[in-house]
C-alpha cells in the first residue's frame, strides 16, 4: 500500500461559503466563536491531498472516505496533515492546528457501497460542471494539477452538494457540517450534467442543536459518481 505523506497549508475562507453566516465574522461571533469558521469542505479538501497524491485517479474513481469535523478551523490558521494508522483497508489522516485535532478522516482506495436509506425527499439539484467545481482545491491552497490535467470535478464537489441541500432546503440560519461518509463511483468531467437527489434519513436533537442525516446520490450524465451519508447541525442550540 502506497504511503501517505504529511503536508501543511494555510487555511482559506473561500467567499462562496459566506451564504452560511457561520463562515462570516459577524455570524460566527453571534454563534459564540471568535471569528469566521473555514468551511468543513475546505478542511476536507486539505485532507484529500493525501489520498490523491498517493492513489491518484483510482481513488477519485472508486475510493471511499469517512470524515468527521471535531473542532473548527479558522481563517489563515496553519493546517498540518498528520498521517496516522495504516491497515490493509486504508489510511487515517488528521487535520491539526498547533497540535490540536480539528478533523480526521479514513481513506480507502476502494469504497464500500452505502445502502440507500428512506426518508422525506428533497428537491433534486441539477447543473453543468464548470471550472468552479474543478479548481476548488487550488483556490483553497492545494496546487495538485490532477483536476486540470483530467478536466474533472474536485472530490469536495460531493459534500458541497450535500451541504447545498442543507443550506437551501433545511436551514434558516447558521449551521454546521459535522461528518460525511463518501463513496466514489466514477469521476465527473467538466461539461457533464450533474443530478443530485437526497432523502432526510434521520432528524434528531442533540446538545449542539437539531441534526439531520441525509442520504445523497449523485450522477453525471446519468452515470453514478458518488453516494454520501451526510450529517449536519441544521439548527444550533441557543
Amino acid at each position: 500500500m502506497t504511503s501517505f505523506q504529511p503536508w501543511s497549508v494555510d487555511a482559506v475562507n473561500l467567499p462562496e461559503h459566506a451564504d452560511n453566516a457561520i463562515h462570516t465574522d459577524v455570524g460566527a461571533r453571534a454563534a459564540g466563536f471568535s471569528g469566521a469558521l473555514v468551511a468543513g469542505v475546505t478542511t476536507y479538501a486539505y485532507l484529500t491531498h493525501a489520498p490523491v497524491t498517493s492513489w491518484g485517479t483510482s481513488w477519485l474513481e472508486g475510493g471511499g472516505a469517512e470524515v468527521r469535523f471535531r473542532h473548527p478551523v479558522m481563517d489563515a490558521e496553519r493546517v498540518d496533515l498528520i498521517i496516522g494508522h495504516v491497515d490493509s483497508g486504508g489510511h487515517t489522516v488528521t487535520a491539526s492546528v498547533d497540535g490540536a485535532t480539528r478533523a480526521d478522516a479514513r481513506f480507502t482506495e476502494v469504497g464500500d457501497a452505502l445502502p440507500e436509506r428512506d426518508g422525506p425527499t428533497l428537491e433534486p439539484i441539477e447543473f453543468v460542471v464548470d471550472r468552479s467545481w474543478s479548481d476548488y482545491g487550488f483556490r483553497a491552497g492545494d496546487d495538485l494539477p490532477i483536476y486540470d490535467d483530467h478536466d474533472i470535478a474536485h472530490p469536495t464537489s460531493w459534500p458541497r452538494l450535500a451541504n447545498r441541500f442543507c443550506h437551501e432546503q433545511l436551514v434558516d440560519g447558521s449551521w454546521i457540517h459535522v461528518r460525511s461518509r463518501i463513496v466514489h463511483h466514477s469521476v465527473a468531467p467538466i461539461g457533464s450534467r450533474i443530478r443530485a437527489s437526497a432523502a432526510v434519513a434521520e432528524r434528531f436533537d442533540s446538545r449542539a442543536g437539531e441534526r439531520a442525516v441525509l442520504d445523497v446520490r449523485i450522477s453525471a450524465d446519468g452515470l453514478a459518481v458518488a453516494s454520501i451519508e451526510h450529517e449536519a447541525i441544521i439548527r444550533l442550540a441557543t
